[in-house]
């Protein structure tokens, strides 16, 4: 997103309209302290998303949901702890979902913020952007938009305060995802 100046009302160099979400070229990841001397590194497998590009950056959005249940962190026993109800209890809290509330930034480096919700509590959130760019796919003639995000919160601050002094607080997060342009 080359613009001038990190205003809001800056024109964008991606078409407006709907981008699609392409799950294939996209993923989710997160790391969160285990036991305080290392990490544990995980991704979430289902996840969607929907790019809104507006005239300006005001006027755009982005969303994202991902399905909690989804979690894999390449260990099947501890995924499905990590599902149960005494931890993230998938029933209960099916999903975490964001919602854009301001986009800033130029050139490759940008700010989202946003808010994030948990099960039924909702906290703001930033995130910094990579774009990517824009490329034209030859298979099919498509053009894909790529960004890269990362950003973190407390876990605790969504009620999600089990296992203290096994699990850290502090949830990064690192997302990857492509869009297709409207046509």
């Amino acid at each position: 997103m080359t613009t001038e100046s990190q205003n809001t009302s800056t024109a964008l160099p991606l078409t407006s309209g709907r981008w699609t979400f392409d799950p294939h070229h996209s993923s989710v990841g997160f790391t969160v302290r285990h036991l305080g001397i290392s990490k544990v590194r995980g991704r979430f497998n289902d996840l969607a998303a929907e790019l809104v590009v507006g005239e300006t950056l005001e006027d755009s959005s982005i969303t994202a949901t991902v399905a909690l249940a989804s979690i894999d962190t390449g260990n099947a026993d501890r995924d499905a702890h990590v599902r149960a109800a005494d931890l993230l209890d998938v029933e209960k809290r099916p999903t975490m979902s964001f919602r854009s509330t301001r986009i800033s930034g130029a050139g490759e480096e940008w700010s989202m913020a946003g808010e994030l919700t948990i099960g039924e509590i909702t906290r703001p959130i930033t995130f910094d952007v990579e774009f990517g760019g824009v490329v034209d796919v030859p298979v099919d003639g498509s053009r894909h938009a790529g960004f890269d995000a990362t950003g973190e919160f407390r876990r605790s601050d969504f009620g999600l305060d089990f296992a203290p002094g096994f699990l850290g607080d502090v949830i990064k997060v690192d997302l990857e995802v492509q869009f297709v342009e409207p046509k």
